[in-house]
């Protein structure tokens, strides 16, 4: 019987190994999903790669899996993160979802100038997270973290690391040196940065400009709204440097 639920635990996993499920999962599992006695079910951890499992105790409130055997090893992420501003409610929720499923390994939401977007629900989108990774075959969880000040988060920028920033102001110049920084990325770590619906302020992009290691690219000859060009800046990224090629 082929498994159709993936999901994601943090107990060990290895050859005969149990993994309690307690209420939200068996409810999911059981009540949801109807699985009996038996079923088959995937399971991941970020550290132990996919295993198939079954299900040996499917209560109410509780329920057990008993591992059987690894399905897939452990698939780390590319060495890629993330940095956008939180726009409203579903459209944060899309950006999320999709730079899951194209596989970066943080994701980093940042204030600026002009981020218009309500209240930060950090459990609400590592939620969101999980059920992408779930969902997408991934073996490894990103990381989500919380919301930071984007002059914040430029003043500590690790060493090494590209700052990929699209710059909406390059919309249409395909032909220019920035708009071709990705072809030469040779597997370092880098970094993408999308702005707000509104851009950014003359001051951001005035110190954006100014840092080294940040690295203005042109996304196309249109200006994106910010989940479309989290979307397009990333697969790009993909295939230059990450691991589609």
């Amino acid at each position: 019987m082929e498994a159709k639920v993936r999901l994601y635990v943090e107990q060990p996993l290895g050859t005969g190994q149990a993994v309690a499920v307690g209420p939200e999962q068996a409810n999911y599992l059981f009540a949801v999903m109807r699985l009996a006695v038996g079923a088959p079910v995937l399971l991941f951890n970020g550290r132990d790669g996919e295993w198939l499992a079954h299900v040996a105790d499917a209560g109410k409130r509780r329920g057990a899996l008993i591992c059987a055997a690894q399905t897939r090893a452990l698939q780390p992420l590319p060495d890629v993160w993330l940095l956008f501003s939180p726009v409203r409610k579903e459209r944060t929720h899309f950006i999320v979802e999709k730079a899951v499923e194209l596989g970066v390994a943080r994701l980093m939401p940042v204030s600026t100038r002009f981020t218009q977007s309500e209240r930060w629900r950090h459990d609400k989108h590592l939620a969101h997270v999980v059920e992408a990774a779930e969902q997408c075959g991934a073996t490894v969880v990103p990381e989500l973290c919380e919301v930071q000040p984007l002059a914040q988060v430029l003043k500590g920028w690790p060493e090494g690391r590209a700052l990929i920033w699209a710059d909406e102001a390059l919309a249409g110049q395909s032909g220019t040196r920035e708009s071709s920084a990705l072809t030469d990325i040779t597997g370092a770590p880098a970094a993408i940065l999308v702005g707000p619906e509104g851009g950014f302020s003359e001051e951001e992009k005035a110190l954006l400009r100014s840092l080294p290691y940040v690295r203005p690219i042109s996304l196309g000859p249109r200006i994106l709204r910010a989940e479309t060009a989290v979307v397009a800046a990333v697969a790009l990224w993909q295939a230059a440097a990450g691991d589609w090629r």
